[in-house]
């Protein structure tokens, strides 16, 4: 299995939008992508709620059942319409994929 993690830290303003109503907007459309992709098992948003500094704002916690499925994920049609609004509306990124 794979565990699949990626925080963000998000543009105070973006695509009209605060960073709260993007952080929202991207929980939103990550956690519909349950149930849609071969492999994925589970996957969580959190939001950041202490606003600690320096700010990771959002978390994604995946889980994949092997290292193809994570990449049968990260090209997966539906992940990538997430992925194109969420590159509009970070400033930072952080990932770690690990196989327990």
């Amino acid at each position: 299995m794979i565990k699949h993690i990626v925080m963000w830290t998000l543009q105070d303003e973006a695509e009209g939008s605060s960073a709260a109503e993007n952080a929202k907007k991207i929980k939103e459309m990550l956690e519909g992508l349950n149930g849609k992709i071969p492999g994925l098992k589970h996957l969580e948003v959190g939001l950041d709620i202490f606003q600690a500094s320096p700010a990771w704002q959002v978390v994604l916690y995946s889980e994949l059942e092997s290292r193809e499925a994570l990449q049968g994920y990260q090209q997966h049609p539906e992940h990538q319409r997430c992925v194109e609004f969420v590159k509009k509306v970070v400033v930072d990124r952080g990932v770690v994929d690990y196989e327990i």
